[in-house]
This record gives C-alpha cells, structure tokens and sequence, in this order.
C-alpha cells in the first residue's frame, strides 16, 4: 500500500504492547497515536538531518505512528530527513508504508538546504517566472496557495519524503492571505487551493486534506484573520460534494494557549461552540502542534497540574499528557529532534490519558490557588 490503512495501522497498534489504553485512537478506520512527531526546529545541518532520523525511527519503534512536518521547515530538510528514516525502516521490516501517518504542509516558500542569499530573486525565478503565481497571488512576501503552486510544492514533497502518497496535506497558514485580500477574495482562493487538493487525492498522491494554522482557529470572530471552521468546511464541500477530503485540521493548543478548549468563537448550526467542539460536530480531526510551546512550558509548572496530572517526571511530560487528554484532541504532535527527547517524551504514552475528572479537576485546582 501507499499510504496508511486501517489493517496497517491496527496490525503496528498491536506490536506496541509496550503503550497503555487510549494511546492509539481511531479516526477515519486508523488507529492514530496520541503523541505525533514534529520536526519544525532545529539547524540546517547534517549533523541535524541525522539526528533526526534517528530520533524518527526510535519514535516509530516505541508507538509514534504519526509523524509530521511541512516543505518549508529547515529548508526541506525536515521532509528529506523523515524519508531517509522510512526508507531505512521499511527496507530493514521495523515497519511497514501501510502504518505510519505521514503529514506535511504547503504554503510557505521553502528554499532549498539553506537560506538564499537572495530570497526575492529566489522567488522570482522559483514562482512568478514558472508560471506558478502573479506577484499579486504572494501574501506578505513569503506564502502563496494558487494551485498551480501547491501541485509543484506537492511534487516536490513526494519527492523529499520518497513517498508515492501523502496521508495528510495541509494548506500552510492560510490565514497568511487575509493579510492581503478581502474575506471574499480569500474564499475564492482557498476554493481554488482545495478544487487541487480534490483531484490530488483523486489522483491518489494525497488520502486527505486539511489546513494548518496558527492564529486562524484560535481569534474571536471579529479579529482579523479569523478562520470559521464551519465555512471553510463549507468551501470542501462546495469543491468535493459529501465525500470531499478535508478532514483534519491543525493548531496550537497548550496549557498557554486553550482556545481550541475554552473559547467559544466557533458557531455551527447557529450554535456559538469552542473549536474541539466545532471540529466534533463537523466530523474533522483536530491535531495539536505546540504541546510544549517551543521548550517553554517543559519546565516549571505549577505544582497543581503534577498533582491533576499523575504518573509522570517532567513537566515536559505534563504538557504533552494535557494535550493528549484534552477531549475533542487527536494527536499532541510534540518537536524530536533527538533520541533523549523521544524516549522522555514516549513514556507518557505508556500510561493511560488522565480521566476527565482528573482533566476538569486541574482546572478548579488551579481557580483556588
């Protein structure tokens, strides 16, 4: 097979005897880890791609099955990176195409290997002179979604992966636009972006399609650069009819940043509800990038949240183990870089999601103090 399946990925479920209950959850006939690989930070080096296939493979051999990243990150790097690792795991039998999750994201300009020196000229000759894009088609200098542009940025990541089909393929940031265009304009461009991904996955080089963001989902309705789940599930199904593929989306969600819990700035049906809850209704898979907030909230939490959130060492592993437990959560897609991280980072995953009670309770613990 050329992407996962859901006897792929209940068949690696099953060797992970290793993972307590609720680490793999279904969605969409697959069994999905709850902790996802992310590959967003590091240096453009060697000495980086390597440690990144390592720390890949040490991840897919301890129950990640979900491993994500985008075209632009570390000047492809990143992509390259992840398609070395499978390669070496599906040739040596540690693993099959059928269960891994593979996930990236276009949009952005990606460069090549290292920063140009000179990044317009670059986009000159890359796009506009291609054909791939009018200068008036490039938000904020650095993000562009027309679909003569994604085909070649999907090429080009099937390329780097080594992969004939990508599971998940997100539009990159599309809020970037709404620096530049009308609400209007935006919705035609985002129809045209997802009229791609549709005979894409037709064509069998992607299974599904979603969008990425940062601060889209997480604004109230009347910021600039708010994105409705609700209409822009609309758009696929304008695009795709009922069986469109747009089904999975993802964002920031930490213990600094609860919108997709807490706000209430999504509305379905004329009904006002928080984004996990929006995406429920709608049928759309939520993964959560940002779990530790680039390092941040890996250290000195407050002693409430180790008391809520029980049987773990670090508070890295306290972030992680609030995402994966927030309900409406598919996958905390946590930055590894390095085998030390993986293996701190996959012990959360042998033990049970906290209950709700112990969830819900952190949140009254932390109202009283």
């Amino acid at each position: 097979m050329n992407n996962a399946t859901p006897e792929g990925t209940n068949r690696y479920a099953e060797r992970m005897s290793s993972v307590a209950r609720g680490h793999y959850r279904e969605r969409e006939g697959l069994l999905v880890s709850s902790i996802g690989l992310g590959t967003y930070l590091g240096h453009w080096d060697e000495h980086t791609d390597r440690s990144y296939q390592d720390a890949i493979k040490h991840a897919v051999e301890l129950g990640c099955n979900v491993i994500d990243s985008a075209i632009n990150y570390r000047f492809q790097r990143s992509e390259k990176a992840i398609g070395a690792a499978l390669k070496q795991l599906f040739e040596d039998g540690r693993a099959s195409r059928d269960e891994i999750i593979v996930a990236t994201k276009g949009g952005f300009f990606p460069f090549e290997d290292e920063p140009p020196r000179d990044a317009r000229g670059w986009i000159v000759e890359n796009v506009i002179e291609k054909g791939l894009a009018r200068p008036e088609e490039i938000a904020g200098g650095s993000h562009c979604m027309t679909p003569a542009y994604l085909e070649n940025q999907l090429s080009k990541s099937l390329e780097n992966l080594g992969l004939q089909t990508i599971d998940i393929y997100y539009v990159h940031n599309p809020e970037s636009q709404l620096e530049s265009v009308t609400s209007d304009e935006f919705d035609r461009r985002l129809r045209a972006a997802f009229g791609f991904l549709e005979r894409a996955a037709s064509d069998g080089r992607l299974h599904y399609y979603g969008t990425a963001t940062w601060n889209g989902y997480r604004q109230n309705p009347d910021s600039h650069g708010y994105l409705s789940l609700a209409r822009v599930t609309e758009i696929a199904r304008e695009v795709g009819g009922e069986d469109h593929h747009f089904r999975v989306i993802q964002l920031p969600h930490n213990l600094a940043m609860p919108e997709a819990l807490t706000l209430g700035n999504q509305t379905v049906d004329h009904e006002n509800l928080s984004l996990l809850m929006a995406a429920d209704r709608l049928g759309i898979t939520v993964m959560c990038s940002a779990p530790m907030l680039q390092g941040k909230l890996a250290q000195n939490l407050p002693s409430f949240i180790g008391e809520s959130l029980k049987g773990l060492t670090t508070d890295a592993q306290r972030a992680i183990q609030f995402v994966r437990s927030t309900p409406g959560v598919t996958t905390a897609l946590v930055g590894m870089s390095k085998r030390s991280h993986v293996h701190e980072n996959m012990s959360v995953a042998a033990i049970p999601p906290a209950s709700m009670e112990e969830f819900f309770g952190m949140f009254s613990s932390g109202e009283s103090r």
